[in-house]
């Protein structure tokens, strides 16, 4: 199997020197929602064109969000799902399967780093939703049960 490695960063940010991926796009600091939307897409869409993965395990760290002391990027909460929901809503539509991890993210209020951890889930049960599955309450017909 080959394992392509992508990565969007701050490139001033912590550690100083990175694990080296096969795409990486270093940010200048304070980059907002919309360079860093416009830079993902771009680049998102070239990785998936160009590898045609089976399988897309993404990292949805959250150390990019405004207020983190470490990512150094100024990317709100609403970008932040943009960002999931752009990500998984892609992979969906190519028919790649995505496995969603959360990390990054550092803040001494723990409730509102699980709630942006979170969002990456907002966004797959929207994606779910929107492409014609069944509803996330009903997530399979009974007659589809294991018994």
């Amino acid at each position: 199997p080959k394992v392509f490695t992508f990565s969007m960063h701050c490139g001033a940010n912590f550690p100083f020197r990175k694990q080296t991926s096969d795409l990486d796009v270093a940010l200048e600091k304070f980059v907002g929602d919309e360079e860093y939307l416009a830079t993902l897409e771009h680049h998102l869409a070239q990785v998936l064109r160009d590898f045609m993965p089976d399988l897309v395990i993404y990292d949805a760290g959250v150390d990019i969000w405004q207020g983190d002391k470490l990512g150094h990027l100024c990317i709100t909460n609403s970008g932040i799902f943009r960002r999931d929901y752009h990500v998984i809503d892609t992979c969906c539509k190519a028919g790649i399967p995505v496995a969603c991890v959360v990390g990054g993210g550092y803040d001494v209020n723990a409730r509102e780093l699980a709630r942006r951890h979170g969002l990456v889930h907002v966004a797959a049960a929207r994606v779910w939703q929107s492409h014609d599955k069944p509803p996330l309450d009903r997530p399979f017909d009974a007659s589809e049960r294991d018994e």
